[in-house]
């Protein structure tokens, strides 16, 4: 009997001790909690203007991070030793940060390219030997689509540390299609019916104006582009168009092709 009534005693002075603390406790989650909603409310309303997974992603580690240092500091209230959870959480910080090196890389890209946007969604790049349509921007990794039907993940932190191709911003596309032409060739009468034939295609601006240059010469032969500006995105079918009215033309015009010789000589000219 005196023993149940030690215990009762003991539990008594822990309640009394305690149940304060627990209750305040309590109090701090409940309010502390509602703050944390708020304030993650607050911040995806001021980041709203910026790029939607960008606002998302800073959203979610606000709120996980807020969410944290309350437990923490809760566990205080009670009475735990908080000194040894912020070692832990230190500890697991940094194993994390050094087993996903490369990730917090991604990341730190994905960042960069978010904020400073060397490209958006929709335009076509050229970046890490890969090229196509930016179809997506990702925290880790960004997403391309290539006109061969392929589905191309770039990793953002290799991206943003290196050279970055943007074939949009310009809103234009080189078309050049090399030829080789018998020597002889009239470049005059040439360029009197090409010009006029690159710039009758729908989808090659007026400016700069299409052109003919001879890029090299070579013993019995003629080495020539015709080149030509359209919108990006336009110039793969315009190359096909007018390679294939190219090839019509010469017909027409009695165009042929080189005649081979036995010489090596070859000079090169700027193109």
């Amino acid at each position: 009997m005196n023993q149940l009534t030690s215990y009762a005693q003991q539990l008594q002075n822990l309640a009394v001790l305690y149940l304060p603390r627990v209750l305040m406790a309590g109090l701090a989650l409940i309010i502390g909690w509602w703050l944390i909603g708020r304030a993650s409310q607050l911040l995806g309303r001021a980041t709203a203007r910026l790029d939607v997974s960008l606002s998302s992603f800073l959203r979610s580690l606000v709120n996980i991070v807020l969410k944290v240092l309350l437990l923490i500091s809760v566990a205080g209230m009670v009475g735990f030793e908080t000194t040894s959870f912020v070692a832990i959480l230190g500890a697991a910080g940094l194993a994390v940060g050094l087993a996903l090196q490369g990730t917090l890389a991604n990341f730190a890209g994905g960042v960069l390219i978010l904020v400073f946007k060397p490209y958006v969604v929709g335009d076509t790049i050229e970046a890490q030997g890969k090229s196509g349509e930016v179809s997506e921007i990702q925290i880790f990794n960004t997403i391309l689509l290539t006109p061969q039907g392929d589905t191309v993940i770039l990793p953002n932190g290799a991206t943003s540390n290196n050279v970055i191709v943007n074939k949009t911003t310009q809103n234009k596309s080189l078309v050049d299609i090399a030829a080789e032409l018998e020597g002889p060739t009239d470049l005059e009468a040439l360029r009197a019916w090409a010009v006029p034939l690159l710039a009758a295609d729908a989808d090659v601006l007026p400016a700069p104006a299409p052109q003919v240059v001879v890029t090299a010469l070579r013993p019995g032969s003629l080495a020539v582009s015709f080149r030509a500006y359209t919108l990006a995105g336009r110039g793969g079918p315009a190359t096909a168009r007018l390679t294939e009215a190219l090839q019509l033309a010469f017909a027409q015009h009695g165009v042929h092709g080189p005649v081979p010789v036995s010489h090596s000589y070859v000079r090169q000219l700027p193109g």
